[in-house]
């Protein structure tokens, strides 16, 4: 939508994600994220770290369950949302106001690790499995199909 606050954050999860259903079954996960610049200083010549970011961020639907299944605490993601204002008031009646970040895209960061995707079925939840595609061959895992022909 127009005027809404759009940003990707690389980061690593504090915790497991939580995953939990409303009343109406919709799923969705709930997890922080810490992201700490670091600078390189010429004159001491070694790295320095900045403030932390602490971002809560929720995730809803099938993208909830996903991530609730393949991603753990201290994961290192990029996620990118939709940041949002949330006023409350305490048991002592004091009000607050917190950011978070509605997530629409989240994976995990491959800086420093390696991972296998599996596609998952719209509304099952199970990977889907490749099939060859009608005219003969087979595919790569990515939907491709590989033959020996020249691409020519």
């Amino acid at each position: 939508m127009a005027g809404e606050t759009t940003i990707t954050v690389v980061g690593n999860l504090t915790s497991d994600p939580e995953l939990r259903f409303t009343p109406a079954g919709a799923a969705v996960a709930n997890f922080q994220i810490a992201s700490t610049p670091r600078t390189f200083d010429r004159q001491s010549n070694e790295w320095k770290d900045g403030e932390t970011l602490f971002l809560r961020c929720s995730v809803w639907r099938e993208a909830a369950e996903n991530v609730a299944e393949s991603l753990t605490k201290g994961t290192r993601v990029v996620c990118q949302g939709r940041l949002t204002l949330r006023s409350y008031e305490t048991k002592e009646g004091q009000p607050r106001t917190v950011m978070e970040l509605e997530v629409d895209e989240i994976g995990p960061s491959l800086r420093y690790a390696a991972a296998a995707v599996t596609r998952t079925q719209r509304g099952g939840g199970a990977p889907a499995t490749a099939s060859a595609p009608s005219w003969g061959g087979s595919t790569n895992g990515w939907g491709a199909a590989t033959t020996n022909d020249p691409p020519f």
